[in-house]
């Protein structure tokens, strides 16, 4: 492999490792509708368990994706969105979206619905 296409391919495995997992992904889709509190997030998701859904959020912080923010108060009040970096990757997310609507029928059900 040339030196170009060793690098080239060290950034897709950056990436690909940043935003893999089930949930991340869908976490960043969801968050690109704008800031939201854990709880209507976990609500979004679904099936998320409040472990996973507090791991993959710290882990898109800490990948610079997601920003938390405390409003420091009683009842405790924490909201989530994304940061620029998270941001750049809705164009990313749309054509993921796209290419999956048309090939829809080629692909099996997500796991845990019907088929």
């Amino acid at each position: 492999m040339k030196h170009e296409e060793l690098e080239h391919h060290c950034q897709i495995e950056a990436l690909i490792t940043a935003i893999s997992g089930r949930w991340k992904l869908l976490i960043i889709y969801w968050l690109a509708q704008g800031s939201c509190r854990f709880n209507q997030l976990q609500r979004n998701l679904g099936r998320i368990t409040h472990r996973t859904l507090t791991r993959q959020l710290t882990e898109l912080q800490e990948a610079g994706f997601v920003l938390r923010k405390d409003f420091k108060s009683i009842p405790p009040h924490v909201e989530y969105s994304l940061t620029e970096l998270g941001q750049s990757l809705i164009p990313l997310l749309r054509e993921m979206h796209d290419w999956a609507a048309q090939n829809a029928d080629k692909l099996p059900p997500p796991s845990g619905f019907p088929k």
